[in-house]
Formats: C-alpha cells, structure tokens, sequence
C-alpha cells in the first residue's frame, strides 16, 4: 500500500505514516516531562522530538543526495523537489537519535522523556510501515493486462519478459501522470537494459490512443488495466505510482506521486544489469 485515499484525494502513506509517529512521540515527551503546573517542560520536551525529526530528515535528504550525486548533478534544483521519495532512512534515524541523545546529555530532566518517546516512535513507525507492505518483499502482481497494438491478452510478468521493468500505473485524467510522462517517455526511449511497462487504469484504447497522439509521445509497451486491477493488487488506488522490479520479478523500490528525472535515474541504477 503506497497511498491513502481520502475522498477524492489520495495522499502517500509513508510521510503520514512518518508524520504520525513523530507526532505521537512528540505527545508522549511532553505528557512524560510534565511536572506539576510547569507547562515549559512540557513544551520544551515536545519540542525537542520535533527537532530531531527535522534533523533526521535533513540528514537524510542529504545522504540520500551525495549517494546519487551524478543523478542530481545533472538537473541541481531537483535536489529541492521533496516529492521524489529521495530519503535515506537508516542516516535520517541515526541523526534524529544522535540529536536526542545530546539533549538529553545537556539537560539531565530531559533523559527519560526522550529516551521512552524516541523508542516508541521509532517502533510505532517500523511496525506502521511493515503492517502496511512498504518495506515488503513483493513480486509481480499477477494480473491479466491488455496491449493496446494488438488487444492481446498477456499477465504482467510476460510482459516483464524476464527483464528489469519500470512499471508506471497511469492515466490521461491524472495531472501529476502528465507532467512526469515526458521523463518516463525519454527514459524509454534512451534505456536499453530496463524495460517500461506504462499500465493506463481504467480507460479505453481510444482514450489512451488519443492522448498520446495528442501529446507526441513516443510509447513503446502500453498496456490497458481497464478495471484497475494492478491498482487494486497492490493496495493503492491514487496516481501515478511507479515500480521497480529487478529481472527476478522482485519488487526493488515503488514511489506514489511525481518523480523527475533525477530521482528516476537514481533508482534506474539499481535496475541495470552489472558491466
């Protein structure tokens, strides 16, 4: 499950997911610090959980990018677009710890607030996340798909054709799907060792034919979902999401939301075969 859907509007679950256990965590300090009437303690203590969660993420939106360095050389200001997913987490833990600890080490009062709450967020966070499948080991869905040259009826692993695949779960109505087609489209068009499955849910072939007519997209391997099934397979039904599968059929890396061509290029890495 990549994403939350809230009505009309689907939100990515791993930040929620993130956003609440710093928050319950920031609420167990301030309840565990309070003595008596002094509200400063409380605040205080809150406080500083919500410090450590921007300095873990801080440090890990940086590792992250000096990992990827090449990747985000070529395009500087997409090192500014959150929205890519680009977050190394076991930097961005050790660096809220480390900030926790040294609170604590300042001032003695602190220890045993941030000590109980720390641990509880980190766990509520790590069962979150594996109770929702995002740091599980998936294969291949197993849905029947429709290729849209030919109507012939093929699942996705024979689609997969045995290669590392970029799975993209898309459609014309989806603003976000437009704006990072182009991105996909090109990385296609220049990849000779991954392959690109663009799996439209839930329109016509006609539909789909005229948009990408429409637009000068150069698609090679479009695929029809019409009832939405690879969506439903995998627990998410918001768009775009985009997958990545190594030649066993073992799902790599997933991400919910826009991805530039940076952050594209960064998980490509992860795909293509060894020289």
């Amino acid at each position: 499950m990549l994403s939350l859907s809230l009505g009309p509007i689907a939100l990515p679950l791993a930040p929620v997911l993130l956003w609440l256990a710093v928050w319950g965590s920031s609420w167990l300090a301030s309840r565990l610090a309070r003595q008596g009437a002094d509200k400063a303690r409380e605040e205080q203590a809150g406080r500083t959980v919500f410090h450590a969660a921007l300095m873990g993420l801080a440090a890990a939106r940086l590792a992250y990018l000096a990992l990827h360095a090449d990747a985000y050389l070529a395009s500087p200001w997409a090192a500014f677009d959150l929205r890519d997913g680009g977050w190394n987490a076991p930097t961005g833990l050790l660096a809220g710890v480390a900030w926790l600890a040294w609170r604590g080490l300042k001032t003695p009062w602190l220890r045993r607030p941030l000590m109980a709450s720390g641990t509880a967020g980190v766990a509520v966070w790590w069962l979150a996340t594996m109770a929702s499948g995002l740091a599980g080991n998936h294969s291949l869905p197993s849905v029947q798909l429709v290729q849209i040259e030919d109507a012939r009826v093929l699942s996705l692993t024979e689609a997969a054709r045995g290669r590392p695949v970029v799975v993209n779960l898309w459609a014309s109505w989806c603003g976000p799907c437009r704006v990072e087609m182009p991105v996909l489209a090109a990385a296609q068009q220049r990849e000779s060792t991954v392959g690109f499955l663009f799996v439209n849910q839930g329109e016509s072939a006609a539909a789909v034919q005229s948009y990408l007519h429409r637009e000068g997209l150069p698609l090679r391997e479009v695929l029809l979902d019409s009832g939405s099934l690879l969506g439903q397979a995998i627990g998410s039904r918001g768009l775009p999401i985009t997958l990545f599968y190594d030649a066993q059929g073992q799902q790599v890396d997933a991400h919910f939301g826009i991805l530039n061509a940076a952050a594209l290029e960064s998980r490509l890495i992860q795909l293509r075969p060894a020289p």
